[in-house]
């Protein structure tokens, strides 16, 4: 569930992937209408397929902020949500048992089990999108924390009174490098502005060397303190071949134990934008295998 589609998969119970379709996120009116949208989507893929639902074993969600106990979230902004009851909501509308987490930290399951991160046990996950997030994975389990904020690095000050976020602070992380600052630039989408790069644009050029300083300063910084893989995705992960070296040049820099190159350690996700239903499919079905 993100800030401008919802994508939605639909998974066997060993996590494989049988379809995909997106529909739009109707973020007006403090998103109200989104897990109706959501539950019609599912409803009609399941008349489609001529499923019933006793067939579906359940829906496993993740949001864009801090979820707690599987169920509520006190607040996704660029939703417009404040505290809404994900899971219970979404099951009363379509009848089946809803499990919500954290969109990254699903993300960074999903890459640990078929990506990127595939065989490393630990890993921080980057969500770069039009918002900044993070998963943790630490001996193969997400990291949550006391109140389900854990990994949310999109809101790391990086800038004392720098630019102004849309949580209210000044400075965050996701006001440097969510992914509206290229699209803007392009007056599109990141296609336009990294078709510009292409073509020479020395502003664009300028603009992502901004970028990915700032993005650089994040890694580093979640290296000094996790000493762990950092997986870079979200809708910027596709056009990685554009800042990947340049990123691993600038940690390479400032690496002050000089025991290993950043592209030892610094990865790109492998599973794109899907990734996210790919993991929530995977913490359903994890959470719930007592059960199965």
């Amino acid at each position: 569930l993100g800030g401008t589609t919802v994508k939605i998969g639909l998974f066997t119970v060993d996590g494989m992937l049988q379809e995909k379709w997106e529909i739009p996120t109707r973020t007006e009116n403090q998103g109200a209408a989104i897990l109706s949208d959501i539950a019609a989507s599912i409803q009609n893929k399941v008349d489609v397929r001529h499923l019933t639902k006793e067939q579906v074993t359940g829906i496993g969600i993740g949001v864009p902020g801090p979820v707690l106990n599987e169920n509520r979230v006190q607040g996704c902004v660029n939703l417009g949500w404040g505290n809404v009851c994900v899971a219970d909501e979404l099951s009363a509308l379509t009848g089946m048992k809803v499990k919500a987490a954290n969109d990254a930290n699903v993300a960074a399951l999903g890459e640990q089990w078929q990506g990127g991160g595939k065989g490393y046990r630990n890993i921080v996950m980057f969500t770069l999108g039009t918002g900044v997030g993070g998963g943790i994975i630490q001996n193969g389990q997400i990291v949550s924390g006391a109140n389900g904020a854990a990994g949310e690095i999109g809101h790391m000050r990086l800038e004392k009174n720098g630019r102004r976020c849309y949580c209210g602070n000044y400075g965050c992380f996701d006001a440097y490098c969510n992914t509206l600052i290229l699209k803007d630039a392009a007056g599109g989408e990141l296609k336009d502005f990294f078709a510009g790069i292409d073509q020479g644009n020395r502003e664009y050029e300028r603009i992502l060397d901004e970028y990915v300083e700032r993005l650089s300063d994040a890694v580093f910084n979640i290296r000094m303190l996790y000493d762990d893989t950092v997986l870079i995705g979200g809708e910027l992960g596709e056009y990685a071949d554009y800042f990947i070296e340049k990123v691993w040049g600038i940690l390479d820099s400032q690496d002050i134990y000089r025991e290993e190159s950043a592209k030892d350690y610094v990865k790109v996700c492998e599973d794109g934008e899907n990734v996210i239903a790919i993991g929530a499919a995977m913490y359903y079905i994890n959470q719930a295998a007592v059960r199965l």
